[in-house]
């Protein structure tokens, strides 16, 4: 039996599903007895293992964390793991982020591409497996996680109480396979100050950035100053020579700069302009004290600059899978008292931690800057010779008639979290994602497609 002709039978279920899943506003929320994520995100987990029960598979609930749909017999088992928790809907949305409203063929909602759209199509694709007949050597899992976008709880607990997947893949990326993802890390440079503000100019305050894991896309100092009106001018010079969004506003002798760059994810900081660093080269060209907050921040306009991969940090990496380390200096807090800055560097997939961190720590050396609360996910790789790599490339390129090209990534996936698994899909290449935007929406013909690749790269995973 053709599985892609059933699944085109099977096409207003399929949309029909995907609605009744976004309608649901799965939210973490207040814990209860066997709802570790709240009732929200449990509703999401029980229509989900219900609509399971309808297809006829037979269905787990892992105690509220997880759940799973499942056919075929044997030993081991392969599967596919995507989520049924959200992200706020946030503001701006052209159409009700919760109605699953189709418009120009496109379903609108938070949850239809992240990650509820493709956990519906991994469903019906199991369906037109399981009619076809096909000879299977281990049994096909739909896994649907439930902590995926805050704690990340989900698949730590799913995995004490069940065996991993021999193969498994997370509809939660790009297109065609992502067999990397960079290592990643999250930590604080801190120092306390002992030699008060002295000179001509004093840094009362620095305040920026809204996440590590964020190009920072504001920063505004506080000064004292005799000459405030000079500093005013030596900015406003400043922000023209550079093309910068910057202005100053002085009160008596103090002078608050206000510095405004372009938000972006950590991962891409290339694609975002940071203000903070903005701000803190600025501050590097005046006639600052030998003060330990000046040290501070004369240390990171040096070391840090305008740079996005660690030059001059001396944390440089480059590989052939992944690129450059990229390095996003997201918060800075700092008073007369404290200062402290918040990084997150990933580096590349081939690389180790220790790659990185030998020269960071030597950067440090001797500078009363300390390195606190280090947050660390190991890099994800997988040759293109891997046969799990091999099988999904095969599935992609049959059903899209093009081949199917390896990329390595600086976000991080459930892939991280499950062993043997690797991110595919559900974004096409060259259609633009709207992951965790305002007005997310799924395609309706790419979710039947979707479907269609990942019936074929299931039972590629199962033969």
């Amino acid at each position: 039996m053709d599985m892609n002709k059933r699944i085109d039978e099977m096409r207003e279920e399929i949309i029909a599903s995907t609605q009744e899943l976004v309608k649901i506003r799965s939210l973490e929320g207040e814990p209860k007895p066997g709802m570790p994520f709240g009732e929200d995100v449990d509703k999401a987990l029980q229509c989900a293992l219900k609509m399971s029960e309808k297809l006829g598979f037979k269905t787990v609930n892992v105690d509220g964390y997880a759940g799973y749909a499942e056919i075929g017999e044997g030993e081991e088992y392969v599967a596919s793991l995507g989520h049924l928790d959200l992200v706020p809907e946030g503001d701006g949305w052209i159409h009700p982020p919760y109605a699953a409203e189709i418009h120009d063929g496109k379903m609108y909602g938070r949850g239809t591409s992240d990650d509820k759209g493709p956990v519906v199509a991994c469903l019906y694709a199991l369906k037109a497996i399981e009619e076809a007949n096909l000879p299977m050597s281990k049994r096909i899992r739909v896994i649907f996680g439930t902590n995926e976008e805050t704690g990340g709880l989900d698949i730590p607990y799913y995995l004490e109480k069940e065996k991993a997947p021999v193969l498994a893949f997370t509809p939660d990326a790009d297109f065609p396979i992502i067999n990397g993802e960079k290592g990643i890390t999250i930590f604080e440079l801190a120092q306390n100050f002992a030699v008060a503000g002295n000179g001509e100019i004093v840094i009362e305050s620095i305040v920026g950035g809204n996440a590590p894991n964020m190009v920072p896309d504001y920063c505004e100092a506080i000064l004292t100053c005799e000459k405030a009106a000079e500093v005013k001018s030596a900015l406003e010079a400043f922000a023209k020579e550079k093309s910068y969004e910057m202005s100053a506003e002085i009160e008596g002798n103090k002078v608050t700069i206000k510095s405004i760059g372009v938000s972006g994810h950590g991962s891409t900081p290339e694609l975002g302009k940071n203000a903070i660093m903005q701000l803190i080269t600025f501050l590097a060209t005046l006639e600052l004290g030998n003060d330990d907050v000046s040290n501070y921040v004369k240390f990171f306009a040096e070391k840090v600059g305008m740079e996005v991969d660690g030059k001059s940090f001396g944390v440089y990496l480059e590989d052939e899978p992944s690129g450059k380390l990229s390095f996003n200096l997201g918060q800075i807090n700092v008073t007369k008292e404290r200062g402290l800055t918040v990084l997150n560097l990933r580096y590349p997939v081939t690389k180790t931690l220790d790659d990185m961190m030998t020269p960071l720590c030597k950067t440090l050396e001797g500078t009363g800057i300390m390195m606190e609360n280090l947050k660390h996910q190991e890099p994800l790789y997988f040759e293109t010779t891997h046969p799990l790599v091999q099988k999904l490339a095969k599935a992609y390129s049959e059903q899209m008639g093009e081949e199917a090209k390896f990329v390595s990534i600086g976000g991080g996936t459930y892939a991280k979290e499950m062993p043997n698994t690797v991110a595919f899909g559900p974004t096409f290449i060259g259609q633009p994602s709207t992951v965790h935007q305002p007005n997310e929406y799924i395609d309706v013909e790419e979710l039947i497609k979707l479907a269609k690749i990942y019936a074929y790269a299931l039972y590629e995973l199962a033969k």
